[in-house]
C-alpha cells in the first residue's frame, strides 16, 4: 500500500486476513442460496431465471476477490498524539482520532469472529464524524488496543 502523505514513519499494522474469509461466507450465505434458488426455478418454471443466477454466480465470484482486496486495505497506526485508520484502494479514508477526544472504546464480536478468534473496535468520540472502528483485529489485539486506547483518552482529558 502506498502510504499517504504525513506518514512520516508510523507503524502501520493491518488487520487479520481472517477477516476476508468471514466476510467471504457472510457474502456466500446470502447471495449461494438465492442464486441456487433461481437456477431451480428457471429449470421448473421459467428458463429465463438462469440468467439472473448466472449473473448471482458472477456477482459472487467478484465479491469473493474484492473483499480480499478490501480487508488488505484496512490499516491503523498508534501516533503520538492520535490514533489514525486507512481504509480502501480506490476511495481511501484516512481518520484520526485525537487520544484527548475519546469518550468510550467499543469492543464487539459476532459468533462467527468469535470462532475464528477476531473482534471489532469501535473507538467512539463526541462527533460521529471523528468517530472510526478497527474491524478484523486478533481478539488479545483487540482487547489489549482497548485498554490502551481508553488510558490514553482519559490521561489526555486529564491533562496528563
Amino acid at each position: 500500500m502506498l502510504p499517504l502523505s504525513g506518514d512520516h514513519g508510523a507503524d502501520w499494522h493491518t488487520v487479520s486476513p481472517k477477516l476476508a474469509r468471514v466476510r467471504r461466507v457472510s457474502a456466500s450465505a446470502v447471495l449461494l442460496p438465492v442464486a441456487l434458488a433461481l437456477a431451480f426455478s428457471s429449470v421448473h418454471l421459467w428458463w429465463w431465471l438462469a440468467v439472473g443466477a448466472a449473473a448471482l454466480v458472477l456477482l459472487w465470484a467478484w465479491l469473493m476477490w474484492l473483499l480480499g482486496v478490501q480487508v488488505r486495505a484496512i490499516t491503523w497506526a498508534e501516533l503520538p498524539e492520535e490514533l489514525a485508520i486507512r481504509k480502501g484502494r480506490m476511495w481511501r479514508r484516512l481518520v484520526t482520532i485525537p487520544y484527548g477526544r475519546i469518550q468510550y472504546v467499543d469492543l464487539s464480536s459476532g459468533p462467527y469472529k468469535r470462532t475464528v478468534g477476531l473482534a471489532d473496535i469501535t473507538v467512539n468520540t463526541a462527533s460521529p464524524a471523528s468517530s472510526g472502528d478497527i474491524p478484523g483485529l486478533p481478539s488479545e489485539v483487540a482487547e489489549e488496543l482497548r485498554v490502551r486506547l481508553a488510558a490514553r483518552g482519559e490521561a489526555q482529558r486529564a491533562g496528563l
